[in-house]
């Protein structure tokens, strides 16, 4: 028997594979690329990956040890998953272990061995389709439990219940004891929609989804639709046909809040089994979804950012909705960016992928004018709706009532007036951004941020958005002793005071991290809106991705000056995709919608360009800025951060990089730095950053891969924290 040795991955910090030696008495063709494995490591045991094998080894037989176990006697990942993940390690220059254990779900990164669970499906007995809401009036959980499954008018998935945010557990159990409910389990794939599309498709839908159901190779389209111009029922209706030809789907969003809505609609759309899978969900069920699909059971995947990993048994399609959203980019350990994973995942696969956008990113947009992308356009709203009307309002000179214009009160007053809902726009959760002294002019910072204190009035604590830390508010300033502490700026719970004394007779409801904390809640507020029970919505940029409110006729934008004003060159591009995608809100009926933003600097190019003449125009100046300041995407760049709690131990860091970048002599990669952060100090460390740029993708890997070999033996790179981030896409 010839010797062999195992290539693993595991799940740690060194940019290294390790070889170890297999068991005894056991042949090369027991180990799979792909299997798990539980080695020794250092004193500890650890699960790993295999990789490859080999009958070479750059180690000695001293140092080599042999597995403890095989964990899996079939590959757990195929050769295109490895292959992927591979890539992903070299691309963005992160520890392959890492990569490997960020592509498994927690469950598998152990050594139990996972298999796939019978799925639970609930519903009504012929005894429980009998009953009445007044027969339940008496258990109000269980009259909930019933209307859900009375509502579905079929079987629902125990994922249905694990997605609500109240305690459905005991009713349910108490109603099938009961005989009320059913209960059946699947293991089988099985279509739980019952609901065929009679959607029929205007021309500009039905060019696209003839374009992209007619390629059956590897081709990325960019549907760009401005928004309300259906771009869901194009994915709905291209779903239908992958299923139809027994093929899978993997849907990616942007954030868990637009899970239940898109997933409760696919449902009633679909004939399809679907799992779900976000950060939202239990370990379990996270590990049972990516199960789902990599064997074939499930038709669907629905699921954020780290599901693009997730390996798919009979590939179809893959669609990315809302592109341009920066959640797509992780921003903390391995800080890839799932749109640009999900694009290789399908040309590996070789099919095609859906980038859909109202406001799509300057780099897709760069990659339709390099025949990259291949653009589809939606330029109009479905059925009756119209483009909304925008407005500037020029707060200059204007007496503001709380933040809010004359001419703003008095259109939403009108709106209410017709028995219509405004939404309102600010960027900001909290009260306001600064408690001053009037006396004099103390503020409170936080003492482990360079940042201020935010207000939270209704909570009645000052907190820090960048570390969390938080106190109660003072009576009295610390500096001077006097009773003159007053607001500065605003947020979204001042907004919401000032509305609920303008309008007391009105719903005002409040949308930001601080109010939609409990798991469904966010589901909870759009069914009142949709039931006429908001009237009034106040909230940051959750409410700009991807909702739908149809009495929704007037949208206000608060304070977006601050976005006009930025030392990120992205930040006229953030600003205004937020503008048109808070603008969509509006009008999406057969109502005309009418948005209004305020700002005091309505002369600003940008905001003009923008409203006069779309987002189109904006962003093809946007480009052209761009390239002629040498900035991506005709550059490319990579930022290397560092942190540590001493500021002197960073800059000693960063000396010792500086020595090496030097050394190393590139002339084709362009070194801008070492700088601080814009924000110094968070969370009590000091951060600096080194900005790397080439014109070419190459000479910059091949910079970044020397420049981290060379890292790693320094002694000073053992006293801070440092990662390398390709294409960032903040400086923060």
């Amino acid at each position: 028997m010839s010797k062999f040795y195992l290539n693993v991955a595991i799940d740690t910090p060194l940019f290294r594979v390790f070889d170890y030696l297999p068991l005894e008495q056991t042949k090369i063709s027991n180990y799979e690329p792909g299997a798990r494995v539980n080695v020794p490591f250092g004193r500890t045991t650890k699960t790993g990956v295999i990789l490859s094998t080999s009958t070479k080894t750059e180690l000695k037989a001293a140092q080599l040890k042999a597995i403890n176990s095989l964990i899996d006697d079939k590959a757990l990942l195929s050769p295109k998953d490895i292959s992927l993940y591979r890539w992903a390690a070299d691309y963005y220059h992160h520890p392959i272990g890492e990569v490997f254990a960020q592509a498994l779900p927690k469950k598998l990164r152990s050594d139990q061995h996972i298999i796939l669970t019978k799925e639970k499906q609930y519903s009504l007995s012929e005894s429980g389709k009998t009953l009445q809401e007044k027969d339940l009036k008496r258990s109000p959980r269980q009259a909930l439990v019933w209307q859900l499954l009375n509502k579905a008018g079929s079987s629902v998935q125990d994922i249905i219940f694990s997605e609500l945010d109240w305690d459905w557990r005991a009713p349910l159990k108490s109603m099938v004891q009961k005989q009320w409910i059913t209960v059946s389990e699947h293991t089988a794939r099985t279509a739980h929609a019952t609901v065929q599309p009679s959607f029929k498709p205007n021309a500009a839908q039905q060019s696209a989804i003839d374009d992209i159901s007619n390629t059956s190779s590897f081709q990325t389209f960019l549907l760009d639709g401005v928004t309300g111009s259906g771009k869901t029922e194009v994915y709905l209706q291209l779903i239908q046909q992958a299923i139809d030809a027994n093929k899978q789907v993997l849907i990616l969003l942007p954030e868990i809040t637009l899970t239940p809505q898109i997933a409760s609609r696919f449902r009633q759309r679909l004939a399809a089994h679907m799992v779900i899978s976000h950060s939202g969900l239990n370990d379990t069920q996270r590990a049972q979804a990516w199960l789902a699909l990599k064997s074939g059971i499930a038709n669907i995947l629905l699921g954020t950012r780290s599901a693009v990993f997730t390996p798919m048994k009979n590939p179809g399609l893959i669609i990315l909705d809302e592109e341009h959203d920066t959640s797509f980019k992780q921003q903390e350990g391995f800080r890839y960016s799932a749109r640009d994973i999900a694009i290789m995942r399908a040309r590996d696969y070789d099919i095609p992928i859906v980038l859909g956008s109202a406001t799509p990113s300057l780099e897709s947009l760069y990659n339709v004018q390099q025949k990259r992308f291949k653009i589809l356009s939606l330029p109009e709203r479905t059925a009756e709706a119209s483009h909304p009307d925008i407005r500037i309002i020029d707060c200059r000179n204007q007496r503001l009532k709380n933040h809010l214009s004359p001419s703003l009160i008095k259109a939403i007053k009108k709106t209410l007036e017709r028995d219509e809902q405004v939404i309102l726009f600010v960027n900001r959760r909290g009260f306001a951004p600064v408690l001053m002294c009037h006396s004099c002019g103390w503020t409170d910072q936080c003492r482990r941020c360079d940042s201020r204190m935010v207000i939270h009035k209704k909570s009645g604590v000052l907190k820090c958005h960048h570390c969390g830390l938080e106190h109660r508010i003072p009576t009295t300033c610390p500096s001077c002793q006097q009773a003159e502490l007053f607001p500065l700026g605003l947020g979204t719970e001042r907004i919401e005071e000032t509305l609920n004394a303008l309008y007391p007779n009105t719903p005002v409801t409040r949308i930001d991290r601080d109010s939609i904390r409990q798991k469904g809640a966010m589901q909870t507020v759009i069914d009142q809106v949709h039931k006429g029970g908001a009237q009034i919505l106040v909230g940051t940029q959750m409410l700009a991705k991807g909702h739908h409110f149809p009495n929704v006729t007037l949208v206000g934008m608060l304070d977006i000056d601050a976005g006009l004003f930025s030392c990120d060159f992205r930040s006229g591009e953030r600003m205004s995709q937020l503008i048109i995608q808070v603008a969509g809100r509006s009008g999406r009926e057969d109502k005309q919608g009418h948005v209004l933003i305020q700002t005091h600097h309505p002369d600003h190019p940008f905001l003009n360009t923008l409203i006069k003449q779309g987002y189109g125009h904006f962003a093809n100046d946007a480009l052209l800025e761009r390239h002629q300041a040498e900035l991506p995407p005709y550059h490319h760049q990579a930022l290397l951060r560092v942190n540590a709690i001493n500021e002197q131990t960073v800059l000693s860091f960063l000396n010792d990089v500086s020595q090496i970048t030097d050394l190393l002599n590139a002339p084709n990669v362009s070194i801008f730095g070492p700088v601080p952060a814009p924000m110094l100090k968070r969370a009590g460390r000091f951060r600096y950053q080194l900005l790397l740029q080439t014109a070419e993708r190459k000479p910059l890997h091949l910079f970044i891969k020397t420049l981290l070999s060379q890292i790693e033996q320094l002694k000073s790179s053992r006293q801070v924290r440092w990662s390398i981030d390709v294409d960032p896409v903040d400086l923060y």
